[in-house]
């Protein structure tokens, strides 16, 4: 049998640390917090792997509005990417990779995304540049 003692410290301190707002802790508690855009960020993934596009690119911005990890931007930024340069919007397409590579300069692409016909030329042209 536990220590009930033990259980009270264990509890006062996630307690406390519940209440505290200094950045580490934030950083902390964000880790096993959904973001408030995850929701729609799934769902713009998605969107976009049923080729509903118009719906995908929808929800990829909100999701990127309504807040997201930094992990989820790049995320986002690349599907919304892939959206516009499917839907042969190539400026937008290059916008969301530099932005994407903005939030993470080591972003590479998977093989199978980095050869796609479409944005593979398009992510590497983007990614060269910033050289």
């Amino acid at each position: 049998m536990q220590d009930p003692r033990r259980l009270i410290f264990a509890a006062s301190i996630v307690l406390a640390l519940a209440a505290c707002d200094s950045a580490p802790v934030k950083s902390v508690k964000s880790m096993f917090q959904p973001s408030k855009g995850e929701a729609a960020l799934s769902l713009g993934v998605k969107q976009y792997e049923d080729g509903s596009y118009a719906d995908a690119a929808r929800n990829l911005q909100s999701s990127l509005d309504q807040g997201l990890t930094s992990e989820e931007q790049v995320k986002a930024h690349k599907y919304l990417a892939f959206t516009w340069c499917v839907t042969s919007r190539e400026r937008q397409c290059r916008d969301e990779f530099r932005k994407a590579l903005d939030l993470n300069p080591g972003l590479e692409l998977s093989p199978a995304e980095a050869g796609h016909p479409l944005w593979g030329p398009v992510f590497r042209s983007v990614k060269a540049a910033r050289k």
